[in-house]
């Protein structure tokens, strides 16, 4: 003991430090590791695209550290021109950071904590694959090589068709291929980014690019669970009753959103004084509202100039429930997720036809399933609610209140579209503060994390409790 504490007071400062740090690592749970690992990936590119060689004067630090975070957590917010702030190779380096963000975060996390903290027991094996499966791309091992392949001849096929068929009017083949690749991985990881100040409002009416874009964004917000599991059915119709009920809850709630949307905005906007689409034709009017409805729960593109004068407030404020809902477990995207709507749907039906438990397709639904449904609702609501407070107290570039410059409702718009990890603006995010902004980035971490995970970080694994209690009835 006593040669163990003396070698302990001889070793340097550093190796002291070192091994600390050792002893820290070690006791991380997987959320925590996660969140680290996030913040680590995020420091590094930040310094990646504040070098000259990745970027030009107007971007610094800050802007650096503000654009690589909207990449990791795929949002598409941005303070900067992607296309003319940042150089060739930080445009590429950028796309790299939206595909950490969007296809492995938390694979990659499960494997380096793998390698980082060694061999490890049944115990932190199982944590590491139950975590992964609920809070990140759905799977270990071969399966994350699958997630990349697919991900890999979607993004390609795509490329393929952008570029013979939709981004014609670039005439330079090279950089007609560049945009079509990086908006493909874009659209694919749900990130939104775009290499043009507008976005595509230059291709309101090409249905070749709205249909890639939007075909990309629906594939990657499904999720690999289904993906997965509709390539095993071979996408036959006759054999789609047996899928799994997470598959039907995605692939039925996405449609329903989808159309929501776009009938929703199609009768907003048509009867709103200036509305967008008054001056289209009507198959326009559909395939605009439809693209709309689309990025809106995930994506971040706009095909319409999109702010307060542009849209009317019932417009803004579907598109902000929808950004709430988001994409699925498993995907791209954010939000709390489309089979926690549809639990939360299925146990208001249950409990409206005096049920004793909350019964999906002639499927009993788990307690433990539906209140983590609730408790993600809601833990999600009041953080969205206390970042906009936040952000409505800070200042803008002009140095007013930022509750002053701007209405609640942008101000809720833009903390949702963080939170939710979609990047749609109305011209908020580059007039604020850097408080504002600051706002803005914890929204996007922990709206691309999940409300649980982060939960789970702050107050770790605790184990379930043995006691049991009395019970006692409740009157709502």
């Amino acid at each position: 003991m006593g040669r163990c504490r003396l070698g302990s007071m001889n070793r340097s400062p550093a190796a002291q430090t070192w091994s600390r740090l050792q002893h820290w690592r070690h006791r991380l749970t997987v959320p925590q590791f996660t969140a680290v690992t996030g913040l680590l990936v995020i420091a590094a590119g930040t310094v990646i695209l504040a070098s000259p060689l990745c970027s030009t004067d107007a971007v610094g630090l800050w802007e650096a550290l503000f654009t690589v975070t909207s990449a990791i957590t795929v949002t598409g917010l941005s303070i900067i021109d992607v296309g003319t702030d940042l150089t060739p190779i930080g445009q590429g380096a950028l796309a790299g950071l939206i595909m950490v963000g969007g296809l492995g975060l938390m694979a990659i996390t499960t494997f380096l904590q793998g390698f980082v903290q060694g061999r490890s027991g049944l115990r932190q094996r199982l944590d590491r694959g139950r975590a992964l499966d609920e809070f990140g791309v759905g799977g270990i091992g071969p399966t994350f090589h699958q997630i990349l392949l697919t991900a890999s001849c979607l993004i390609g096929l795509g490329t393929l068709i952008l570029y013979s068929f939709g981004f014609t009017d670039i005439e330079n083949r090279g950089a007609r291929l560049w945009a079509a690749l990086f908006h493909c991985i874009s659209a694919y990881n749900n990130a939104g980014f775009g290499l043009w100040a507008d976005n595509l409002v230059g291709y309101q009416v090409n249905a070749v690019v709205c249909g890639v874009i939007g075909s990309l964004i629906v594939m990657g917000g499904i999720g690999w669970r289904v993906t997965n599991d509709l390539l095993q059915f071979k996408f036959r119709l006759r054999r789609l009753r047996h899928l799994s009920l997470h598959t039907r809850l995605v692939l039925r709630s996405t449609v329903l959103l989808i159309a929501i949307g776009t009938l929703g905005l199609l009768f907003t906007e048509q009867f709103s004084p200036g509305g967008v689409v008054q001056q289209l034709s009507l198959l326009d009017r559909l395939q605009v509202t439809l693209f709309q409805s689309i990025t809106t729960r995930t994506a971040g593109f706009n095909t319409v100039p999109l702010s307060i004068e542009t849209f009317s407030d019932a417009g803004l404020l579907l598109m902000i429930l929808l950004m709430f809902i988001g994409a699925s477990p498993g995907g791209t995207g954010g939000g709390i997720k489309t089979t926690t709507f549809a639990v939360l749907i299925g146990a208001t039906r249950s409990t409206l036809q005096n049920r004793e438990g909350v019964v999906i397709r002639n499927r009993l639904i788990p307690t433990s399933v539906v209140l983590k449904a609730i408790g993600t609702t809601l833990a999600s609501a009041i953080f969205v609610v206390l970042m906009t407070l936040l952000l409505g107290i800070g200042e803008t570039v002009n140095g007013q209140a930022a509750g002053d410059d701007f209405s609640f409702l942008e101000n809720l718009f833009t903390c949702m579209s963080a939170f939710g990890t979609v990047g749609l603006d109305l011209g908020v995010t580059v007039n604020l503060g850097r408080w504002s902004q600051l706002v803005l980035m914890v929204c996007m971490f922990v709206g691309r994390l999940g409300i649980l995970l982060m939960l789970s970080a702050i107050y770790g694994n605790r184990p379930p409790s043995r006691v049991g209690y009395p019970r006692e009835e409740v009157y709502l």
